[in-house]
């Protein structure tokens, strides 16, 4: 399987799934917005398309980031889920899957940076691909903002910061807001880039210190994720 990544920033990878990917000898391709790569001019050598995070918005212009064309990204992820490909999104990526339906994103109602629970909704319980993880775990988090809904999707899971953490748009499209995929070097490299963050936001309820979020665990979240992904993978 050919797994093609939307990367926004360097400091923002896929950490995790690349672990994935590479033990189950799939194939991954990226665009390095960074780098001021170029979206790929066909999406027919692409099975599941990754979209990660990144500090920009849907809305943020050219002007305000210059590798960063939120109406081209949001055309490819619109033409990928009309090919009927696996679509992921986590965070931003989530939110632009969400621009691509149509539903435009939301600020969240807290903002979260750290290591907090979710929760499966009813329907997160019964959906094959969230019914694999038990009802409450924790997960990383940098966000503030969320992604929009359309009138077809289903939440399937909330947390006590932010309503909408994961979200099933289509059988093969889903949404995460929170990420699974943090290790301990991809939050250093977090800290070091968005650390400010940090600084600007401490004290607010749903905001981890420097030290909470380098000693948080994340190894367990990633056997979950990985799980998923298996499942998603094998999904029609």
């Amino acid at each position: 399987m050919n797994i093609h990544i939307l990367q926004h920033e360097h400091f923002e990878s896929p950490a995790a799934v690349e672990s994935w990917i590479k033990t189950c000898g799939h194939t991954a391709t990226y665009t390095r917005f960074y780098a001021f790569e170029k979206l790929p001019e066909s999406i027919d050598s692409i099975d599941f398309l990754l979209i990660l995070g990144g500090p920009q918005s849907p809305s943020t212009t050219i002007d305000e980031c210059p590798y960063f064309d939120g109406k081209a990204e949001i055309a490819f992820i619109k033409k990928a889920i009309e090919a009927n490909k696996k679509v992921l999104g986590i965070c931003l990526g989530a939110q632009l899957i969400g621009e691509a339906l149509g539903a435009k994103v939301e600020h969240s109602p807290n903002r979260e940076i750290g290591k907090y629970a979710i929760k499966l909704t009813n329907a997160g319980m019964s959906v094959p691909l969230t019914s694999l993880l038990s009802e409450i775990i924790e997960v990383g988090h940098w966000h503030g903002d969320m992604p929009g809904l359309t009138p077809e999707c289903e939440i399937l899971a909330t947390s006590e910061g932010c309503p909408r953490q994961i979200v099933r748009y289509l059988p093969t499209v889903y949404g995460f807001q929170c990420h699974l995929e943090f290790t301990t070097d991809a939050i250093a490299g977090m800290i070091e880039n968005c650390g400010d963050e940090l600084v600007k936001f401490a004290g607010e309820h749903y905001i981890q210190t420097q030290n909470q979020l380098l000693e948080n665990d994340y190894s367990e979240m990633n056997v979950l994720l990985f799980k998923m992904l298996d499942k998603f993978s094998t999904m029609h």
